[in-house]
């Protein structure tokens, strides 16, 4: 389960920015991530509990964590077709060849964070 370590990479990220602004506990985090991502949003909810427990400065007791999930797409470069693949590498349901190009969902970001200070 990397989760753990995405979780954590998370948490270094927010906490580094969140000092640099000197604002209120964090009570929201709200990540974007794709279907081809690699990473299992429940996996990450579970990893983000975890590291609730390490009782971060930055973070508030009650924080939440927002996912937002991004479709995956492929465009066919031989027909044109747009689908969505159910992993990378998959065949152009028109002209049936493995000849798709990800457009979208592998997306893996921090969309936002809330502090108090910010509602």
């Amino acid at each position: 389960m990397h989760e753990i370590a995405l979780m954590s990479d998370i948490f270094t990220i927010i906490e580094k920015d969140w000092n640099k602004r000197n604002l209120e506990p964090v009570n929201k985090v709200s990540l974007i991530v794709g279907e081809l991502s690699n990473a299992m949003p429940d996996a990450l909810s579970m990893a983000f509990d975890i590291h609730k427990t390490y009782n971060y400065p930055f973070l508030a007791n009650e924080a939440q964590l927002v996912i937002h999930i991004e479709k995956a797409l492929a465009k066919c470069t031989i027909c044109g077709e747009s689908y969505e693949p159910d992993q990378r590498i998959s065949n152009c349901p028109n002209c049936k060849l493995p000849s798709g190009k990800i457009i979208q969902g592998e997306t893996f970001k921090i969309q936002s964070y809330e502090s108090r200070d910010q509602e």
